[in-house]
């Protein structure tokens, strides 16, 4: 899959692969409650990533994720958790904050900016364990 998605179905794959870990299978009424999205949403983004090989998804069918599908999920996966440790460990920030600037950036950083995170995470890590930085007033 050459072609890059957008945010928004970015989560939807993400929501799906986590919901399917928790729960065995899922369906469209279980990711438009995830994601706070109305039906018709749902089932357009499902289609789209359905046509792109990431899912498999018939109107009435639970859906399951493809091997490509599996695969990006779980890469979007491991990024937004990078970026929430990143935010969490090493910046001190609040959990909600963490997972809300995680779910964010997770669409726009660069390659190259993931690594540099990750690098200096793990490097904080092996410094300074789990202590979180106090936060600071700016």
């Amino acid at each position: 899959m050459s072609e890059k998605l957008t945010s928004s179905l970015e989560d939807y794959l993400e929501a799906i692969c986590v919901f399917i870990k928790k729960n065995s299978t899922v369906r469209a009424i279980d990711i438009a409650r995830i994601l706070n999205v109305s039906r018709a949403s749902t089932t357009e983004a499902l289609k789209k990533l359905s046509e792109k090989g990431l899912i498999n998804y018939g109107r009435y069918d639970a859906i399951s994720l493809t091997k490509n599908g599996e695969e990006l999920a779980e890469l979007i996966i491991e990024k937004h958790n990078s970026l929430y440790e990143f935010f969490a460990k090493v910046l001190g920030s609040s959990h909600d904050e963490a997972q809300e600037n995680a779910c964010k950036i997770e669409h726009i950083i660069s390659p190259d900016a993931m690594r540099r995170i990750v690098a200096f995470t793990n490097y904080y890590s092996k410094k300074y364990g789990d202590e979180f930085v106090k936060k600071i007033d700016l």
